[in-house]
């Protein structure tokens, strides 16, 4: 229970460099773009596309976090992708969740024959739970925080570009704009359970060695005020338009390996492991991350993942 209180406090309550960890980290974030960024589209006519990626971090810690996200989204129009995503967080048995509903929408301009920007906008909501009955602080027990179960709900937005043409694409987002806070100050208790804005850099290119190999090299950045910036360097190699596998480096944090393979031509699954390089290694045995994507044929074109820069 002492280290199920530790990891909360890291990563509700704790400052400077831990705010980090406030937003979900994501290994096989070019597979979860919808999530990061609400401009991400495919201009993917005729197809409604679906995700969920499921990650556990620092498997073994007591108390680590788990991360549930999925979307969909379908173009709308020539100009307008719209969808839904979700992120739900978990510390502990039940301790902490939190829980982000969004309704997304993207207007795409057509820049030229071959490259667009869209403009993307999220819309929602988020939830805050917390259950800390039964807890047993041997080191802080007249710590205030602990002392009252929370169940709030608060509105959010948040915003973002994309750009991509062939072979290339690059975002910036902020999935969150609204700083509500969980915690507040009352009878003289500075309770500092306030949000913070992060902002997330991603861009990735493909490389066409042949007609049977790809390779592509991507980056995230995610950054957010009193912490320092996390950057995930990804490179990845596509065979045969089917099977990938690919290694990441999260700066001063972890490397991974990941894989994955369309078993259909609408269905492709992953899995990715990170490896913990800093001293929490000591405690976990690394985080493990799976997706399935799902694309369902409206029209019947038959295409496959073509049009997406995840896929070249």
């Amino acid at each position: 229970m002492k280290h199920l209180y530790i990891i909360i406090w890291i990563l509700l309550f704790g400052q400077s460099m831990l705010l980090a960890q406030q937003d979900p980290q994501y290994t096989q974030y070019m597979y979860n773009m919808s999530v990061i960024n609400p401009a991400y589209t495919t201009n993917d006519v005729g197809r409604l596309n679906f995700g969920a990626l499921y990650r556990s971090q620092w498997k073994n810690t007591v108390g680590a976090p788990e991360t549930l996200t999925f979307y969909a989204h379908a173009p709308m129009s020539p100009s307008i992708e719209m969808g839904l995503s979700l992120v739900s967080d978990k510390i502990g048995d039940g301790a902490l969740k939190e829980n982000n509903i969004y309704a997304d929408f993207a207007y795409i301009l057509k820049l030229d024959e071959k490259s667009n920007i869209s403009l993307g906008l999220k819309g929602g909501f988020t939830t805050f739970e917390t259950n800390f009955n039964g807890f047993v602080l041997p080191e802080f027990q007249d710590d205030e925080a602990f002392n009252e179960n929370l169940n709030n709900t608060f509105p959010n937005i948040g915003v973002g570009a994309f750009y991509h043409r062939n072979h290339f694409y690059a975002g910036i987002s902020a999935p969150n704009l609204l700083t509500s806070k969980h915690l507040e100050n009352r009878d003289g208790i500075n309770r500092i359970g306030s949000e913070k804005i992060h902002f997330f850099l991603t861009t990735g290119y493909v490389y066409e060695l042949n007609q049977d190999i790809k390779l592509k090299p991507s980056l995230l950045a995610k950054i957010v005020e009193g912490a320092p910036l996390t950057v995930d360097l990804s490179m990845n190699a596509l065979f045969y338009n089917r099977i990938e596998g690919g290694l990441s480096y999260r700066l001063e944090d972890s490397v991974s390996a990941m894989f994955n393979i369309a078993v259909l031509p609408a269905l492709r699954i992953g899995y990715a492991y990170d490896y913990t390089l800093s001293n929490l290694s000591d405690y976990s045995a690394g985080s493990h991350e799976i997706f399935v994507l799902f694309d369902l044929d409206l029209l019947g074109l038959g295409k496959g993942y073509d049009k997406s820069p995840r896929f070249y």
